[in-house]
C-alpha cells in the first residue's frame, strides 16, 4: 500500500510516522508513506495556500491550485486504478472500524489535509472520493484526523503487527468491545487475576472472554448492541 499526505504543515505529521506500528510497517516495506508540502505546489513568491472567500465572510479558504497540482504529481508518480482520495472533514461519514477494514483493501490512499476556514469546494467535487470525520467536533486542520485513520488502517496490513490475530480481535472488529486483559504479576497490591485465566482450560477461557466482551459492551457502549439488533 502507498499512502500520500498533502499538507501545508508537514512537520505536524512527520514525527508520528516514525514511531511504533507506523514506523514498523514502513521498515518492513509493507506500506510506503509519503508526505507532500502543499506549499511546494504554489507558484507565487510567498507560497500562499489560502485566500479570502468569494462573497465575503470570516476566515481564509485554501486555494484549489496547489491541491490539483499535488494530485497531478502524485498520480503521475504512482498511477493506480485502485485509489481513494480522502478529505478529513466534519461533514464526512464518522470513521469506524468497518471503514478501516475496507480502506486497507485499496492500493493507494491520498489524504488531502484542510486548514483554516475550509477548502475551495472544487477540490472536494473534482478530486475527493471520500469525506471522513473522526467525530462531532472541530480541529485546527485535517492532519491529526488523517493520522488517526492512517494508524487504524496500517495496523490491519498483514505483517505489520507480528501477531495479526491481535488486530483481528480488537474492539469493534466484531461489533463488541474487547474483553479485559491481564498479565504478570498474578497478584498486585491485593488485586488478583481472575482464576479462570490461570486454569489452562482454553474453551472455558474463550467462553469467559466472550461473556466479558458482551458485558463490557452492554455497560459502556450499549448503542453498539442496539445498532446490530
Amino acid at each position: 500500500m502507498r499512502i500520500d499526505i498533502v499538507t501545508a504543515f508537514p512537520e505536524l505529521v512527520k514525527s508520528p510516522l516514525q514511531e511504533s506500528i507506523l514506523k514498523r510497517g514502513q521498515e518492513k516495506g509493507l506500506v510506503q508513506i509519503v508526505v507532500h508540502d502543499l506549499r511546494d505546489f504554489t507558484r507565487d513568491k510567498h507560497h500562499q495556500v489560502d485566500d479570502y472567500p468569494y462573497g465575503g465572510g470570516t476566515g481564509m479558504i485554501m486555494k484549489p491550485e496547489p491541491f490539483f497540482r499535488a494530485f497531478d504529481k502524485i498520480s503521475s508518480e504512482f498511477p493506480s486504478q485502485k485509489r481513494k482520495v480522502i478529505f478529513m472533514s466534519p461533514k464526512g461519514e464518522v470513521f469506524h472500524q468497518k471503514m478501516a477494514n475496507e480502506l486497507v483493501e485499496w492500493e493507494q490512499l491520498i489524504f488531502l489535509c484542510g486548514h483554516y476556514k475550509g477548502v475551495d469546494e472544487r477540490v472536494i467535487e473534482r478530486l475527493v472520493t471520500d469525506e471522513i470525520s473522526i467525530g462531532d467536533y472541530v480541529l485546527t486542520g485535517g492532519e491529526l484526523p488523517a493520522l488517526v485513520v492512517i494508524d487504524a488502517v496500517v495496523r490491519l496490513i498483514p505483517g505489520v503487527i507480528g501477531d495479526f490475530q491481535s488486530a483481528a480481535t480488537d474492539s469493534f472488529q466484531h461489533e463488541l468491545l474487547d474483553y479485559p486483559h491481564y498479565t504478570r504479576p498474578e497478584e498486585y497490591r491485593g488485586y488478583g487475576v481472575p482464576k479462570i485465566l490461570l486454569s489452562g482450560h482454553h474453551q472455558k477461557i474463550e467462553e469467559w472472554r466472550k461473556e466479558q466482551a458482551l458485558k463490557k459492551t452492554r455497560e459502556k457502549r450499549k448503542d453498539l448492541l442496539e445498532r446490530n439488533h
